[in-house]
């Protein structure tokens, strides 16, 4: 499956705005989020899954790619497109086994050698950071920075999604750097409007509208 999305919205239930996740990644799918990472590892996985079901219906509206976080069980139950691997997951390949040839599948990495075996394993993409510092990734250490990031694009043969403190003020130096894309949370989740701050971010990274992508997309996978 094409990777054919450049703002990729990663979930964090406690940061989104008004404490309400579906009603806050609606309202960034309207705003031009084309993927979403559902990645909520505290929750049972009864709740995640019932969680899943509810993001299925959400970004099957928009047209948007739905991957779970390491839970191969629940995005097949719940129809996603696939999932998104930690470096303590399961290989990339025996994922593409258990969901299928089409399924999409992206790899967190925070350096060259993590990014060698996401390419070894044939994944579709790879997150790389924490580029910035960021709460949400505190407890993985420092931000690794841009200058990693220019290295882990000029080495890359999958898109590289920037992640960890991108926004509206830095997007600009990790596309500079090579990056296919951003990852958000906060930036997007957390802001007074997830509306605005998708549509945006989707700008910013070239993302289309709806309208856009039915008149102006070539053939299909094609961004």
């Amino acid at each position: 499956m094409a990777v054919d999305f450049r703002l990729y919205l990663v979930t964090d239930r406690d940061r989104a705005a008004g404490g309400d996740l579906l009603a806050a990644v609606e309202r960034a799918l309207a705003g031009g989020v084309r993927a979403v990472q559902l990645r909520e590892k505290d929750l049972p996985g009864g709740k995640l899954h019932e969680l899943a079901l509810a993001m299925r219906g959400l970004t099957a509206r928009h047209g948007a790619r739905l991957l779970v976080n390491d839970r191969v069980d629940v995005a097949l139950a719940a129809g996603a497109d696939g999932v998104h691997l930690g470096v303590a997951s399961i290989p990339p390949g025996e994922a593409r086994r258990l969901l299928g040839p089409e399924a999409l599948i992206g790899c967190s990495t925070h350096d060259l050698r993590e990014l060698a075996e996401a390419m070894e394993g044939r994944a579709d993409f790879v997150t790389f950071g924490p580029v910035y510092a960021t709460p949400s990734k505190a407890a993985y250490g420092p931000p690794v920075g841009v200058e990693a990031l220019r290295r882990a694009c000029a080495a890359s043969r999958l898109p590289v999604f920037a992640l960890g403190g991108v926004g509206a003020e830095n997007v600009r130096e990790v596309l500079g750097a090579g990056a296919w894309g951003v990852g958000a949370i906060g930036a997007i989740l957390s802001a007074p409007d997830p509306f605005a701050a998708a549509r945006d971010l989707a700008g910013r990274v070239g993302e289309t509208s709806d309208r856009e992508r039915t008149g102006c997309r070539g053939k299909e996978g094609t961004p």
